[in-house]
């Protein structure tokens, strides 16, 4: 679905990826993983059009690069980004309805129901406005506003950064649930042990390299050399 060969990236003359790589089949989970300031949201930003890149992203078979963001959005890719900036003077029912749209012609598309459904909290709080909710309860809302735009590809980047361990396995469950169903995920997070368990393959950034690539068995099979890149 999602496919990056070789991509470059920067910001004016300071250089950021180099060469990175990585495949996001459809349905699966695929996870970007390596120490703060390698490059795993500067990807995020060129898979989406924010950081220009000369070639090497495609989606859905056809190129990407030069698009602008509107349009990679239009095609669709629904992205959670670094510090859920949600609408903070609209309510939970705005935020949802502000981005809702099915074009990409889903058969069961998202409503309001389904995502308070995800997420009960969200329901119960669906007349308060985004800046009175918790950062947790705010995640949530980043990421149910991402899936009323029925992506085919859905992009969390820091999905659990700064949350509490309950809410942490709130999100976890959510996206447990999103795989059942089919959804593909690109999801960018620091918890490795759960991480092993919900994806299906996952790549290390190292100074803007692709440096290893492999599935959950080889995560553990190459502990060692994976706590290398991503250890502290």
């Amino acid at each position: 679905m999602l496919q990056l060969s070789h991509v470059q990236a920067a910001y004016g003359p300071s250089k950021v990826l180099f060469d990175v790589s990585l495949d996001v089949p459809d349905g699966r989970i695929v996870t970007l993983l390596g120490r703060n300031g390698m490059g795993k949201t500067t990807t995020v930003r060129a898979i989406m059009g924010l950081v220009p890149v000369g070639d090497g992203i495609a989606f859905d078979g056809r190129p990407m690069a030069g698009s602008a963001p509107e349009t990679i959005a239009r095609r669709g890719i629904g992205l959670v980004p670094e510090g859920r900036m949600v609408f903070p003077t609209l309510t939970v029912r705005e935020n949802l309805v502000a981005t809702a749209a099915n074009r990409t012609g889903r058969a069961a598309p998202w409503t309001e129901r389904r995502i308070y459904d995800l997420f009960p909290r969200l329901g119960e709080r669906a007349q308060q406005y985004a800046a009175t909710l918790s950062g947790g309860e705010q995640q949530m809302l980043a990421i149910g506003r991402a899936l009323m735009t029925n992506p085919k590809l859905l992009i969390l980047d820091e999905a659990t950064e700064g949350l509490a361990p309950v809410v942490r396995e709130e999100i976890w469950r959510c996206i447990a649930e999103l795989k059942a169903q089919g959804q593909s995920i690109l999801l960018v997070d620091k918890n490795i042990q759960v991480l092993k368990r919900l994806a299906d393959h996952h790549y290390i950034l190292e100074k803007g390299h692709t440096v290893w690539s492999g599935d959950s068995t080889a995560l553990d099979r190459d502990a060692a050399k994976v706590q290398r890149y991503i250890g502290l």
